[in-house]
């Protein structure tokens, strides 16, 4: 009887770990052994605990398995999200622009609240690809704004596609990115006489960079499409308004008290003359194809940081009466005083110098032939969360309809929060 016992008794243990729907089964099993007389009730008992806790324990085993499995099934649906950045802003702003001899009641005097909002999604989709896509606010599809007017009693605003753009960077060749889409600015730049900060140029570009030790060496080319079939003889690419677009540059230090970055571009426009869109605000000309030269030094080792920076344009290619007025200069200084940020520069855009569609659209409400000083304060309040002032003082022959060299003064008041 007692080797049958056994025998029984470790059954009765092995199925303790089996699926719990047997565990009805093996109750039955101990309470007939000890009907039989098999088992003495303080062995039946102890039978009964030593299943019930090699149930408990196979139950917990079980628990943690599933929870495993269902843990990398999760990382797995949302690998995606580790690897995209959300990011954008939020900007409140008072804005007032002040134009000699422009009425207050339906000039280009204004005094106005305004909100700008961006968001985009940023995803590294493997080793070597990147894409991304930035919705904007922006009262209408200007390419150098993306500021809304607090106005029209309390309507919805508009949202614009501001990127979309894949970054294609071949890991066998490092440094190298190669852009197609709406795209972020991929040149260097030291100023906004010839790009506003907020454009997006759309086409095809690649940008290169590779060290030398302390010395690094970068360059961009792009093709850029501004408009479609422009002077309407075909759809064929030499039909289009065209931007080529290239730049070389490099960032050294000379000594152990300096950085230097120095370059060069050429931004050349392909058709331009059928297009009456790009000579606007000022602009003469109906040709462009503009030589950039610019520069910035960084002094190291001061109890402030200390950078002085400048741009100059030439644009080649103008013509018309005003052919001589083909250059643009700016020259700054940024430090940081008490946690403030300061930025300061003086610019003299001459009338044909640059591209009147593209250039800042804040200095002298956006016009050329016109020259000046900006400066830009800004005190971070908290993490990602900051206040700040700008006020532009210009003077410009092209900002007033009724007077030459008339004064241009803006006032900006912004609080952002960045994410």
């Amino acid at each position: 009887m007692r080797p049958v016992t056994a025998r029984l008794c470790g059954g009765l243990l092995l199925a303790a770990t089996a699926p719990a729907f047997a565990d009805a089964v093996d109750q039955k099993l101990l309470d007939m052994l000890l009907a039989n007389g098999s088992i003495t009730p303080a062995q039946h008992d102890e039978l009964a605990a030593d299943m019930e806790k090699q149930q408990r324990a196979a139950e917990r085993v079980a628990s943690k398995q599933v929870s495993k499995d269902e843990l990398t099934a999760l990382q797995q649906k949302l690998a995606w999200a580790a690897n995209t950045q959300l990011k954008g802003d939020v900007r409140v702003r008072y804005e007032n622009i002040h134009i000699e001899d422009e009425p207050d009641n339906g000039g280009r005097d204004k005094d106005r609240q305004r909100i700008r909002a961006r968001i985009g999604a940023f995803s590294q989709v493997n080793p070597e690809v990147e894409a991304g896509i930035q919705i904007a606010s922006g009262g209408s599809k200007d390419a150098r704004s993306t500021n809304q007017d607090m106005s029209d009693y309390f309507n919805k605003k508009d949202l614009w596609l501001d990127l979309a753009y894949i970054d294609y960077h071949p890991l066998q060749v490092p440094g190298l990115k190669v852009f197609g889409g709406k795209m972020k600015q991929p040149w260097v730049s030291m100023g906004d006489t010839i790009w506003d900060g907020d454009i997006n140029p759309e086409g095809a570009a690649a940008t290169y960079s590779r060290k030398f030790g302390d010395t690094e060496l970068f360059g961009s080319a792009g093709y850029y499409v501004l408009q479609d079939n422009i002077d309407g003889d075909g759809v064929q690419f030499e039909h289009d308004l065209r931007l080529y677009a290239g730049q070389v540059g490099t960032r050294f230090f000379p000594g152990d008290r300096f950085k230097v970055t120095v370059g060069g571009s050429i931004y050349a426009y392909d058709n331009a003359s059928d297009s009456a869109a790009l000579r606007v605000n000022g602009n003469t000309t109906d040709k462009f194809r503009l030589f950039e030269a610019f520069g910035q030094v960084d002094v190291l080792g001061l109890p402030l940081p200390l950078s002085v920076y400048g741009q100059i344009a030439h644009n080649a290619a103008a013509r018309g009466v005003d052919a001589d007025q083909d250059q643009a200069w700016l020259v700054g200084v940024m430090t940081r005083l008490f946690d403030v940020g300061i930025d300061y520069n003086y610019r003299d855009v001459q009338r044909n110098g640059v591209v009147g569609a593209f250039t800042d659209s804040d200095f002298a409400s956006g016009f050329v032939d016109s020259r000046g000083h900006k400066l830009k304060l800004k005190y971070d309040l908290s993490k990602n969360f900051a206040v700040g002032a700008t006020y532009f003082m210009a003077k410009s022959d092209a900002a007033s309809r009724f007077t030459d060299n008339a004064s241009v003064n803006t006032l900006q008041v912004d609080v952002e929060a960045k994410f």
